[in-house]
């Protein structure tokens, strides 16, 4: 299927390759983002993936099934104020059929509904494990 989930953070006040991590998820594969582009909020990722190890792959494929499906009624893309001081951002974009979306998700809780915690910190943690 062309059904996925990109997820990864990003933080404009840093230096180095850790600055900007995207990876793209689907049924059967990881791939990791090599372009590390600080992410507009006004349009979808552009990407240049490569593939990941089986194993990368098998520590992270539960996170579609953790995706909060609440997040497809929000109607703005841009959720607290993402790396407005030095706290980063995540961006998660979810395609599934006909439904494809983009959200650029502030990385202090205090700006973002509870609902959407739990996943954050999966998405952190998975990000953490890849590296």
């Amino acid at each position: 299927s062309n059904d996925y989930l990109i997820f990864g953070h990003f933080y404009g006040f840093c230096q180095g390759e850790r600055c900007v991590e995207i990876f793209k998820l689907d049924d059967t594969a990881l791939q990791e983002d090599i372009l590390d582009i600080y992410p507009d909020r006004t349009k979808f990722y552009v990407a240049s993936y490569k593939s990941l190890a089986a194993t990368k792959f098998e520590a992270v494929k539960d996170l579609r099934t953790n995706f909060p499906t609440e997040l497809l009624s929000e109607q703005d893309t841009v959720l607290g104020q993402p790396d407005a001081s030095d706290g980063g951002g995540l961006y998660i974009e979810y395609k599934s059929g006909t439904v494809h979306k983009f959200w650029i998700i502030d990385q202090f809780k205090t700006n973002i509904p509870t609902k959407y915690h739990g996943f954050m910190d999966k998405v952190n943690e998975k990000i953490a494990s890849l590296q």
